[in-house]
């Protein structure tokens, strides 16, 4: 069974993880538009992983008794200022979903909650390999430059990327 304060916190992830698919959604819709579909279909997945990712808390909380909650939500940004906005934007949203991974590990650490603790450690060695693929585009984007053709190039790899590999 989990503590008021454990579920409440975990209810909270789950929401920001549907919250992260949204953002990731309005992304892909954003580079399509910009005839971007490599970035697009980057994102769609990241969209879908972050799904998943809610489902795994939600399916965590049934079988521990607890009540899922989900909560309204505010509609993400949907405008940008090209591809290396928008990564950027994308590395500043990981970070923060990995302080709430961490916060969460440590509230359950503390709370002597085992469970929960082994839970929200495949969480944070998942945020660790987000952020640094986050980074890596970003690191391309920034060599490229303004370059249509580079970004073109960047555009084709991020095309190739399969469900379950962010590469």
């Amino acid at each position: 069974m989990l503590s008021e304060s454990m579920l409440k916190a975990i209810n909270e992830q789950l929401n920001f993880e549907l919250f992260s698919a949204n953002v990731y959604l309005s992304m892909s819709a954003y580079f399509k538009r910009n005839a971007l579909n490599g970035f697009a279909h980057w994102m769609s997945l990241q969209a879908q992983e972050e799904f998943e990712h809610a489902m795994k808390i939600f399916n965590y909380i049934c079988n521990k008794g607890g009540k899922v909650e989900i909560s309204a939500m505010d509609a993400p940004t949907s405008e940008w200022n090209g591809p290396l906005d928008v990564m950027q934007y994308t590395l500043i949203h990981e970070q923060e979903v990995t302080s709430r991974i961490n916060n969460l590990f440590k509230v359950a650490h503390e709370s002597n909650d085992h469970s929960t603790s082994v839970f929200f450690h495949w969480f944070i060695e998942e945020q660790v390999q987000e952020e640094a693929e986050v980074s890596e585009i970003i690191d391309k984007l920034v060599l490229v430059g303004d370059s249509s053709q580079g970004i073109f190039m960047i555009d084709d790899k991020l095309g190739l990327r399969k469900a379950g590999s962010a590469e």
